[in-house]
């Protein structure tokens, strides 16, 4: 009970804090990526046989990621529990522990796969490097002092920004 009035009593996250800055950095990289590949006519990677494959998946992806975007700020309520100074680890926090980085991750992955061109491919992991980068400098030195010990179980349980089933839902295999 102590506990629970102490962390009231503490200051909450900023609402924004670095996310304007991460999912514009996420957006300029692959844009910028995008755009050079077409503007320097680098097309010797461009496959006509992948141009459907790749733009059905990429709008999947692009779907996919908005939906983890809106299921984090609307459906898991994030703005109200930020400001409750709540820990959100239930719905779509229990599969991903970032899903609006995370699902902008994935909708720039499918914006790469749009432009079909394989030299993109790496833009999706240069992201994610970045993405993962800033977190663990910021957001998540914030939590880790503001939730302790609790943050710090729901971490190893939950991928930081690609979303996957929490590890105790898993069974373990004794070999």
């Amino acid at each position: 009970m102590k506990k629970e009035k102490e962390k009231d009593k503490k200051e909450h996250l900023p609402l924004l804090g670095v996310g304007p800055v991460i999912v514009f950095g996420q957006f300029l990289i692959t844009g910028a990526s995008i755009y050079l590949v077409h503007a320097m006519k680098w097309d010797h990677l461009k496959f006509d046989f992948l141009n459907i494959p790749f733009k059905v998946l990429g709008v999947i992806l692009i779907v996919f990621g908005f939906y983890l975007n809106y299921s984090a700020k609307f459906k898991s309520k994030m703005f109200k529990n930020i400001a409750e100074n709540k820990l959100i680890t239930d719905g779509i926090y229990a599969y991903v522990r970032n899903p609006v980085y995370g699902g902008m991750i994935i909708a720039c992955t499918g914006a790469t796969l749009l432009a079909n061109n394989l030299i993109l491919f790496p833009v999706p992991f240069i992201c994610w490097l970045y993405v993962t980068v800033f977190l663990m400098n910021t957001e998540e030195k914030w939590l880790k002092n503001l939730y302790g010990s609790e943050y710090e179980e729901y971490c190893k349980k939950v991928n930081r920004c690609i979303p996957r089933f929490p590890k105790n839902s898993r069974k373990e295999k004794n070999i």
